[in-house]
């Protein structure tokens, strides 16, 4: 649960997976994020994550409307 802070300026890129996330009992292609971002960068919005490892993450969308 949460995502390293070594991690955190990689996760929006495509195909990229933590290294806790590379083995196959989680599974995922590392697209998600990416594909995410570029619609949200799509309308105009920004995507922001804050972390903290063993506790969970928060993702934010702000698009103006």
């Amino acid at each position: 649960m949460g995502i390293s802070k070594d991690d955190i300026p990689f996760i929006f890129e495509r195909f990229y997976r933590g290294e806790k996330s590379r083995n196959r009992e989680t599974g995922g292609s590392g697209i998600g994020l990416s594909i995410a971002k570029a619609i949200v960068l799509a309308h105009g919005g920004k995507m922001n994550v804050e972390s903290e490892i063993n506790k969970g993450s928060k993702f934010t969308v702000k698009i103006l409307l």
